[in-house]
């Protein structure tokens, strides 16, 4: 391989022969091969005064600084001016030290002659350069979905690019105009309804979808069809990673789940959002956690007083702390190591920062791990609640929002149980507060800690099988920033004890949502990869619901918001339940059950649930096939919400 600077100084070279010969063959064929003295002598000058002439151009257009590998027509344009300039400044300095003008068909038989060769001699570089058959082997066929801008990039990069493993065999774009063309040497074949056929035809490994600017349905549709095949699919995300006309292959990214679900970017009236959080001192709790940390992210754009990271885990805390003040080294960043549960550090907290706006996302929230652990789900989901909320009311927060779920909805678990718990005690308090307390429930993110995607990945790395609990088993899913996006808006309309809730959209089965996983990573379901169904667990429910029976539904400014009228409780019962659970904490856990469902009138315990009559005839059939009656129909209202 030819270094950079061993190049340069071939090509000055080849370029200096290039131009003596130039001007030595414009005087031969202009004179027939007799060339009299006094034109010898101007020959003479014109090859000294040329030679440096022509080469203080080519330097000046930075000709010996290009990359002639990844040459366009900017670099021929160049190499144009740089030659003409040359004959020009060559021609009127041999006039003015010779007396004499250079025939005018010698200039133009030099400059013909010059920016021929020179050209041609940056061709054959490239070409030798390029040697494209060479560079194939060994390297993943790729079909390139969309054949604009972007994708003639990735495809040039893909050819230029030896450390790439991927190479372009095929484009496909819905153009009918482009189709039979080529690009880069690569064919456009067809629209997306040539997908599947072109992955057959070429033995395409990989697909790179090359749309940008295409909206998230878009790009969703042709997921859809792409997965189907069995090439692994990938995907430039952002028109913003298009940077300089180039694109880096290593933002090439494998296409996720969020890609799949087609969902458009969240619109967010940014100016009530400043009015609320600017200049404010903001609280996150759990702001180590998935959403606690997304919430930090996104508050900081807005440039906040200070923003205050309250959490348990020091590593996590510390991540995100780093993470902000490379990213914002502006923003004052204020991380706090402590336990919610506590109540004298919390009110340290307070007393020494003064929060006005908090967001409380710190919860235990693995389902079957708080149901063998019930007390710490209560000491942490309600009294760390209600300490934080106590706080804000005592040293006059101007807003609360709690980050519930809809797992506190008719809930069959004791961490959605304690969840509905903690939105009562923010809705009372909201009654008589002047802190606006509001609560935005919402149902599973992908990509959080306890999300089953991570874990269905893992589970695909390892070659399988991927463990589903339930067939039927379905769940609503928004990805971690835009349900932080939403939460924060819901914050801005906060008039004091409304309970907003966030619409997820259709909900997805946990099956189908293994089945694309699975199939987005290159493999075919139940053929390369197994789903192993193992059963319900302590505390789960077929379907999750976003909306009680008693809270009527409204709609906000926001079209995927909406707010819930509060569920009326009296402080005196509220202080009442809560003295209850306190002094159960100590006791077994049957006990503990006892008391939540006495005070959650929805709870049903899911040990307490009837079962099918088929699983009571068949006991193979339990903790399989089988759930409880409770969850055979699905409450028609929940579906309206969806929608």
């Amino acid at each position: 391989m030819v270094g950079r600077s061993a190049r340069k100084s071939i090509l000055v070279v080849t370029d200096m022969i290039i131009v003596l010969t130039g001007i030595w063959s414009a005087y031969f064929f202009r004179f027939g091969g007799e060339i009299s003295d006094s034109y010898l002598s101007q020959m003479y000058v014109f090859l000294a005064i040329g030679t440096i002439g022509y080469s203080l151009f080519m330097i000046k257009f930075r000709l010996y600084n290009r990359i002639w590998q990844y040459a366009s027509i900017g670099e021929l344009v160049s190499l144009f001016k740089a030659v003409l300039l040359g004959s020009v400044f060559s021609y009127m300095l041999v006039l003015l030290s010779n007396k004499k003008a250079v025939p005018l068909s010698v200039i133009i038989h030099t400059f013909e002659t010059v920016l021929l060769m020179t050209g041609l001699t940056r061709l054959i570089w490239r070409l030798i350069g390029d040697n494209y058959e060479h560079r194939r082997k060994g390297r993943r066929n790729t079909l390139l979905i969309g054949a604009g801008s972007c994708g003639t990039m990735v495809a040039k990069e893909m050819k230029h690019n030896s450390s790439s493993r991927m190479y372009p065999s095929a484009f496909i774009d819905d153009n009918r105009a482009k189709h039979g063309s080529s690009i880069q040497g690569v064919q456009v074949i067809g629209g997306r309804d040539k997908i599947v056929e072109a992955v057959e035809k070429y033995k395409i490994e990989d697909i790179v979808i090359c749309m940008p600017s295409a909206s998230r349905k878009e790009i969703s549709e042709v997921i859809k069809i792409s997965k189907s095949t069995s090439a692994s699919i990938k995907i430039v995300p952002q028109i913003h990673d298009l940077i300089e006309g180039k694109v880096a292959l290593e933002k090439i990214r494998d296409v996720n789940i969020e890609d799949l679900l087609g969902r458009e970017p969240v619109k967010v009236d940014l100016k009530g959002i400043a009015e609320y959080v600017s200049r404010k001192m903001v609280l996150v709790t759990g702001a180590g956690g998935s959403i606690g940390s997304e919430i930090c992210r996104q508050i900081a754009a807005y440039e906040p007083e200070k923003l205050i990271l309250l959490g348990h885990g020091e590593n996590s805390i510390y991540k995100i702390e780093q993470e902000l003040r490379r990213k914002h080294p502006g923003l004052a960043v204020q991380p706090v190591i402590a336990d919610i549960k506590e109540r004298g550090a919390i009110e340290q907290v307070f007393r020494e920062y003064g929060p006005q706006v908090i967001f409380h996302a710190a919860a235990h929230k693995h389902v079957p791990l708080m149901e063998k652990n019930p007390a710490e789900a209560i000491r942490n989901n309600v009294f760390g609640t209600k300490n934080i909320a106590e706080c804000a009311h005592q040293f006059h927060a101007e807003k609360f929002v709690l980050i519930s779920t809809d797992k506190a909805v008719n809930p069959t678990s004791i961490m959605g149980a304690t969840k509905r718990i903690a939105e009562t005690i923010v809705q009372s308090l909201g009654a008589n507060s002047e802190t606006r307390f509001v609560v935005v429930r919402f149902g599973n993110v992908l990509g959080s800690r306890g999300s089953v995607v991570p874990a269905f990945k893992q589970q695909i790395a390892e070659g399988g099988p991927v463990t589903v609990t339930h067939p039927e088993m379905t769940r609503y899913f928004m990805t971690i920033p835009e349900a932080v996006n939403l939460v924060i808006q819901a914050g801005s309309y906060a008039k004091g004890g409304e309970i907003y809730i966030l619409d997820m959209k259709e909900p997805v089965k946990i099956v189908k949502l293994a089945e694309d996983l699975i199939s987005l990573s290159g493999y075919k379901p139940y053929e390369d990869i197994e789903i192993v169904f193992t059963g319900m667990r302590p505390g789960e429910k077929l379907y999750e619901e976003l909306l009680l029976d008693e809270e009527e539904l409204s709609t906000t400014l926001h079209n995927r918001i909406r707010v819930g009228r509060p569920v009326k409780t009296t402080m005196d019962e509220l202080k009442l339940n809560l003295l209850r659970l306190e002094k159960c904490l100590e006791q077994p856990a049957e006990d503990i059950v006892t008391v939540i469902s006495s005070i959650v009138p929805t709870y049903i315990g899911f040990q307490n649930q009837p079962l099918h009559p088929e699983a009571q005839d068949d006991p193979s059939q339990i903790g399989r096939m089988s759930v409880p009656l409770y969850h055979q129909k699905r409450p028609a209202k929940d579906m309206a919400i969806a929608k």
